[in-house]
């Protein structure tokens, strides 16, 4: 059994060229506590093949410094008899966020989490991308899991504050979130599976946030 820890220096420049004449942070600065007053968040919508309606959930954590999606049925798997559609799964979750007034925020680091089963000659791959209501520009992420797996997984993206997008001050604007996971056989005999789910909320995706005054 073995921990895997994969780091991301991948820069999230979400709508960058959109966004920065009306982010907030150049003329404000960062904060190092997050506003006082309970951020929602509400899952406006949900599809894909890896989240069929009722398994992803959204919730705020109590200090309003990240938020995290739980998955209950995300699953790839690949193997003797297994259809090769099973080797690709996908989720697009749609929240808005409602940011206390006077504030704005941005993702500068995501961790995702799982649990992998994946004998030696499989290839295995997590996806993301992440873009706000209404822009065209979209960053996509994309990590190798290495097999041979037998333990849970984990791979971050980081976002260095200076190249944070940040969502515009006044406005509600929804958060588009696409994940993937793929899995294909390659030259492996036996049966794999990844899994990016948690019936008991103790595996999620956690999207950590900075905050900022709004000018």
């Amino acid at each position: 059994m073995r921990k895997m820890l994969i780091r991301g220096g991948v820069v999230l420049a979400l709508l960058a060229s959109s966004l920065t004449a009306g982010a907030p942070a150049s003329a404000s600065p960062i904060m190092n506590n997050p506003p006082p007053d309970q951020v929602v968040i509400d899952l406006v919508a949900m599809a894909g093949s890896g989240c069929r309606p009722g398994t992803a959930d959204v919730a705020v954590s109590p200090d309003n410094k990240a938020f995290t999606t739980i998955y209950s049925d995300y699953l790839v798997q690949t193997g003797p008899g297994v259809p090769v559609t099973e080797g690709r799964k996908n989720c697009q979750l749609n929240v808005l966020v409602h940011v206390p007034n006077g504030y704005t925020f941005a993702i500068v680091k995501v961790d995702y989490r799982g649990y992998g089963l994946l004998n030696r000659g499989v290839t295995a791959n997590q996806l993301s991308s992440y873009y706000f209501q209404g822009m065209t520009q979209t960053t996509t992420t994309n990590h190798r899991i290495p097999a041979p797996l037998d333990d849970n997984w984990l791979v971050t993206d980081e976002v260095p504050i200076a190249s944070a997008v940040w969502h515009p001050c006044g406005e509600l604007r929804n958060l588009n979130i696409n994940t993937e996971l793929r899995l294909s056989r390659g030259t492996s005999t036996g049966t794999s599976f990844l899994t990016m789910d948690s019936t008991d909320g103790s595996i999620t995706t956690m999207y950590h946030l900075a905050w900022a005054a709004c000018p």
